[in-house]
């Protein structure tokens, strides 16, 4: 079937060693195609495994337009490539690398055996069973006259000059697995339109107490809701949990949000969120409780007896309200169940757990290809998209990256034909 592609693409460059690259290269060799991939680190998926310490967090099971949703403004962009390898779709996957999956209580997909170094050393067997080529520790940086793609080693730069390329160079957080964002400068430089990199899945600053920072920093805030309402966009309501930070807060429910966070904040400066601290209990039944006499016992020891608030949930009361409200069960109640908190930066984008910005989509063909640079196809976090995490991530990076590859197959048949 591909005997008329193989005489004019025979050599494919894969420029990255995360999940996208690995997907473009793990389906162009077992095609047929001759792949070299390089990667700037001395292992590939290093940031796969930073991501998998806790438990490797595939995809999620969930009603598909749901799914999508999770995409924001680039869901039209990410549809057809999600479509086509989507959450089923790579279960099957991993199922095919020799591991069984699960879906978790919150619709969440591991590997069965939960590591994420399991997946790598199968993965990387497979692509070299396949016959790609691993060029480790090299960094891309760019094309020199001649149109090549010339690669920084430990000695000396290496030159090349593959049939097509796919870049899969991740985003510019968590520097140290290799993500640094420095590629887009070559890009920008043949004027490849790159959009500003911002934080994504990031914390965020708050001006605790003193007080209240250094007794609560590292305490998770279990079992409580967010609210926040954007000055432009829908209001945004989701329950779960959170971690106060010495800096701030962070985890998986602030995470949710981030997006619509932190451009609140580089809008207008800052983005007040609403906790609501007993999400169980209607603001009624928080009243009635908050309205018993409270006899000798302290404002505390009621507030704890009366509703069961105590810890960091009361210390947050005490953080933003004033001494009046808490003799007034009417007001403490509204406040509990909406406090507001105001947040003032994000977390700078090092930190961040990934990002928003990258190529924009208006670059590229219906199959990633740069419109600027035929043959040179995107993919991954390098691509202007964001989404939460709990799987959404990866997934897309997946997608994108086995988008691209037949990216490439398409291309060589038109160019051949």
């Amino acid at each position: 079937m591909f005997s008329r592609i193989f005489e004019s693409v025979l050599k494919v460059a894969v420029i990255g060693g995360g999940p996208a690259g690995m997907m473009a290269a793990e389906f162009l060799s077992g095609q047929g195609y001759s792949v070299d991939l390089y990667d700037a680190k001395p292992a590939v998926l290093r940031k796969l495994l930073v991501a998998g310490k806790g438990g490797l967090n595939l995809s999620r099971d969930e009603d598909f337009d749901k799914f999508l949703f999770r995409y924001g403004n680039r869901i039209k962009e990410l549809e057809p490539f999600l479509r086509a390898f989507g959450p089923t779709e790579l279960r099957t996957w991993v199922q095919n690398l020799g591991f069984e999956t699960f879906v978790g209580s919150s619709g969440k997909i591991f590997p069965s055996n939960m590591q994420a170094v399991s997946i790598r050393l199968a993965w990387i067997q497979r692509l070299k069973q396949q016959g790609v080529r691993f060029h480790l520790n090299q960094r891309w940086l760019g094309w020199d006259q001649e149109k090549n793609l010339v690669f920084q080693s430990k000695f000396e730069n290496v030159i090349t000059h593959p049939n097509a390329a796919i870049l899969a160079l991740g985003g510019a957080s968590w520097p140290s697995t290799g993500s640094d964002g420095t590629w887009a400068t070559s890009l920008q430089q043949i004027g490849v339109e790159v959009a500003p990199f911002k934080p994504a899945n990031c914390g965020f600053d708050v001006k605790w107490s003193y007080y209240f920072r250094d007794r609560f920093q590292g305490t998770p805030l279990k079992s409580v809701a967010i609210h926040f309402q954007p000055t432009s966009g829908e209001p945004l309501h989701q329950r779960g949990e959170f971690v106060i930070t010495h800096y701030g807060v962070e985890g998986s429910l602030i995470y949710t949000f981030s997006a619509a966070i932190r451009d609140e904040i580089l809008e207008n400066g800052q983005a007040i969120i609403y906790l609501d601290l007993a999400p169980d209990w209607t603001i009624e039944q928080l009243e009635t409780r908050l309205s018993r006499p409270r006899g000798s016992r302290s404002i505390s020891s009621h507030i704890e007896k009366s509703i069961g608030i105590h810890g960091v949930k009361a210390n947050l009361l005490w953080e933003y309200l004033p001494r009046s409200v808490f003799n007034d069960p009417t007001h403490l109640a509204a406040a509990i169940k909406a406090l507001a908190v105001p947040l003032v930066a994000p977390r700078p984008i090092e930190e961040a757990i990934s990002t928003a910005g990258g190529v924009r989509f208006e670059g590229l063909d219906d199959h990633l290809m740069l419109k600027k640079i035929p043959g040179v196809f995107c993919a991954g976090e390098m691509l202007d998209w964001e989404a939460p995490t709990g799987g959404y991530l990866l997934t897309a990076c997946f997608s994108t990256g086995l988008a691209a590859a037949h990216g490439v197959i398409n291309w060589s048949r038109k160019k051949d034909s």
